[in-house]
């Protein structure tokens, strides 16, 4: 009740075959699947270039850490 059949998929599917034609939803296709890749691609880049600045800072945290340790040591 209130499901979608496999008949009505296919009839949506032929109504949108006869209005759009094959070759224009090849195309969609093709172009929504490069900007997917693209999207993925930024996204990698994205972390690649900010795991070095995190691990920039997590030394800076431990040099200061250690610093600090050192300064209560000659106290």
């Amino acid at each position: 009740m209130g499901g979608i059949s496999i008949w009505q998929l296919l009839i949506v599917a032929a109504i949108v075959i006869l209005l759009f034609g094959t070759k224009k939803l090849r195309n969609l296709g093709s172009d929504l699947g490069s900007a997917v890749k693209g999207f993925k691609k930024a996204v990698t880049e994205e972390e690649k270039e900010d795991k070095p600045t995190e691990s920039l800072a997590n030394k800076s945290a431990a040099e200061e850490n250690a610093e600090t340790t050192k300064e209560k040591d000659k106290v």
